[in-house]
């Protein structure tokens, strides 16, 4: 069996190069083999040009762990790319779980995980500073967490008063719990609580929207789409978003 080569996990943040950390250019600069979701190498042809590269779809994330270990294995400097934060909702964690149950750790190739702009920061710096103070993230996609779990994370981060962001809204097998999360913070924030709704953040198509509690399924949501909700503290101020922090911040004269 040929040394371990390197296996490096890359977030390439929302897709847009300037957007990208000078780490995450490096790794990719460094690799000879680049695996990723197909979509993804759009977004950083000019770094991969000269590499070999292997793309496969989407729901195939275990598949390109997989494969990601065993280029390792024969000596291969690998890089797993992944869209935002690899080691938020991204590949860093699946790699990892394949990398654990594989084998001896003597035989392995060390993982270094690469950080990257996550969806969350993104939006947020768009609308301002929504998440300045305590907050949740919960994806609304039940394909790896049973609905009773995230509708469970929904109620108690409502009633913990968090600023709640949700990702993966709705999708179009999915087109009813997106309204079920709207009830459920209700329940908890007042109808005027501000809202920003952020779809493909730094890409061309980017939108984005301020709304409220009461107003939030008006504004069209889909898997590209970011949801924060305010707590009971965020307010509107021009068009952003703002969650004090809570300093003191009169002038002192």
């Amino acid at each position: 069996m040929s040394p371990p080569g390197s296996l490096t996990i890359v977030g390439l943040g929302p897709g847009g190069p300037g957007t990208m950390t000078g780490q995450a250019r490096a790794a990719l600069q460094q690799a000879t083999v680049v695996i990723g979701y197909t979509g993804y190498f759009t977004w950083v042809r000019e770094l991969v040009q000269d590499k070999e590269c292997l793309a496969l779809p989407l729901t195939h994330e275990v598949e390109r762990a997989h494969l990601a270990l065993d280029r390792s294995l024969r000596g291969d400097a690998v890089c797993v790319i992944s869209s935002g934060d690899a080691g938020i909702y991204g590949m860093a964690s699946v790699v990892l779980e394949v990398v654990a149950q594989r084998g001896p750790a003597a035989t392995l190739p060390e993982v270094v995980v690469v950080p990257g702009v996550s969806a969350i920061n993104a939006c947020a710096s768009l609308l301002g500073a929504p998440i300045g103070h305590d907050f949740a993230v919960i994806s609304l996609s039940d394909l790896l967490t049973p609905w009773t779990v995230i509708e469970k994370r929904l109620c108690a981060a409502a009633a913990a008063d968090f600023v709640t962001v949700l990702l993966n809204p709705q999708s179009a097998r999915r087109p009813w719990q997106y309204g079920r999360a709207q009830a459920i913070l209700a329940q908890y924030r007042t109808p005027e609580t501000p809202v920003g709704v952020v779809r493909n953040a730094y890409r061309p198509e980017q939108s984005v929207q301020l709304t409220t509690v009461s107003g939030m399924l008006e504004a069209p949501v889909d898997m590209l789409t970011t949801v924060i909700v305010g707590n009971s503290q965020t307010r509107c101020w021009q068009s952003r978003m703002l969650t004090p922090r809570g300093y003191a911040v009169a002038h002192p004269g």
